[in-house]
């Protein structure tokens, strides 16, 4: 309650304090009777303006509203109790991702803006933004994420309507799976650069010669291997396949092995502190620039790119395709998915040595069709001879 006060004779609810720190502020009663008392500010602020304010005030709380509207929640404060309500508390996994994306290319340009009042107009301006510096489908990720969020906190607001419309998109809904895999050219092209291109060229190796998803790679830990270069990879929280136990091939392992440990960083593909290597987009654009060197008419293509490869050569090797599969870490459909625990990883570890003789084969130039058998006995050799 201001003390010492002395009442506006032009506005009797208008009231100034004048002893110590000279403020107004305004008295008044709400519709159940109680007083209310609001400190306005110092006085510098001038009695018309100071007027002015009070009868806003005067007329919000005889009406039962607060005195002062309630500032409107920005972007950043949204897109936070989002990520703390939605994302992380269903387990996403593409959480790192989201992150990634939002930080990047999002929070930047709408952190402190107004939720809503952003419009269509302003989801279209950062769209045409991300899809020149990074292409559509970049563009079609950050939209779907933009989307999430208002679609989340129109469920949480009675009058708030999504600025999103259909047409947004920046590719064709029919034509967005791609087909893209490496011919041999542009493997031994792409190889030859990640030989020479440090972490990010072991990345890209691993990957070729894996068949797993970037996320599972760049996840790797040294406690992840064992010494007869078995990789467990992690299970995450709704993930529908996984790949469990891989015994990675030779050439693999001795990729893995001329990683530097850096410090206390658990990760093989370390990155700045205890973290992984990251910065993809920047690293591949680096990288292809490199590459138009080694082979100038080289077509766009991703790291995903690299897993539907690998995912082919493991059949051109003859490997079987049940068993290519559980390598991919896809989950097996119908009765033999629910009811079949066994892990085959000496089935999958054959996969993966057929796939990394052919990937060498490739490499070098050396005639891939037939590959070299793993010998387990006199038996196997006499089958490899027939053969």
């Amino acid at each position: 309650m201001l003390k010492k006060i002395e009442l506006d004779p032009l506005l009797a609810n208008l009231a100034f304090k004048r002893s110590g720190s000279k403020s107004f502020g305004t008295v008044t009663r709400n519709p159940q009777g109680k007083q209310v008392w609001t400190l306005l500010g110092p006085t510098d602020m001038g009695i018309e303006q100071s007027r002015e304010k009070a009868r806003l005030i005067l007329a919000r709380v005889r009406d039962g509203l607060p005195a002062f509207e309630p500032k409107a929640d920005s972007f950043g404060k949204v897109t936070a109790d989002w990520l703390t309500r939605h994302v992380k508390a269903k387990g996403l996994r593409s959480k790192g991702e989201v992150t990634r994306l939002l930080n990047a290319h999002v929070l930047p340009a709408w952190k402190d803006r107004e939720f809503t009042l952003i419009r269509k107009s302003d989801v279209a301006a950062l769209l045409d933004e991300v899809e020149d510096d990074h292409g559509a489908r970049q563009a079609d990720y950050v939209l779907a994420i933009v989307r999430g969020i208002m679609n989340w906190f129109a469920t949480r607001h009675d009058d708030y309507v999504p600025p999103i419309v259909r047409g947004m998109r920046r590719t064709n809904p029919k034509e967005r799976a791609r087909n893209r895999k490496l011919n041999d050219g542009e493997l031994r092209a792409v190889w030859k650069i990640a030989e020479a291109n440090g972490t990010f060229g072991a990345l890209v190796r691993l990957l070729l010669l894996t068949g797993q998803r970037r996320a599972k790679v760049v996840a790797m830990r040294w406690q992840d291997l064992a010494m007869d270069g078995t990789w467990t990879l992690p299970a995450e929280a709704r993930e529908k396949g996984n790949a469990v136990e891989l015994v990675l091939p030779a050439a693999a392992i001795d990729i893995v092995r001329t990683q530097p440990r850096l410090g206390e960083n658990p990760y093989v593909l370390a990155g700045r502190g205890n973290g992984h290597i990251n910065g993809f987009s920047k690293a591949k654009r680096a990288f292809d620039d490199k590459l138009v060197a080694e082979l100038p008419d080289m077509p766009p293509w991703t790291l995903h790119d690299l897993r539907r490869t690998a995912r082919s050569l493991m059949s051109r090797a003859g490997a079987s395709s049940d068993h290519a599969e559980r390598v991919m870490g896809h989950a097996i459909e119908g009765v033999e998915g629910v009811y079949d625990r066994h892990e085959y990883n000496d089935e999958k570890a054959e996969v993966l040595r057929r796939l990394a003789a052919l990937v060498d084969a490739i490499v070098n130039e050396r005639s891939a069709d037939v590959l070299p058998m793993k010998r387990r006995g006199k038996r196997h050799e006499q089958g490899a001879g027939r053969r």
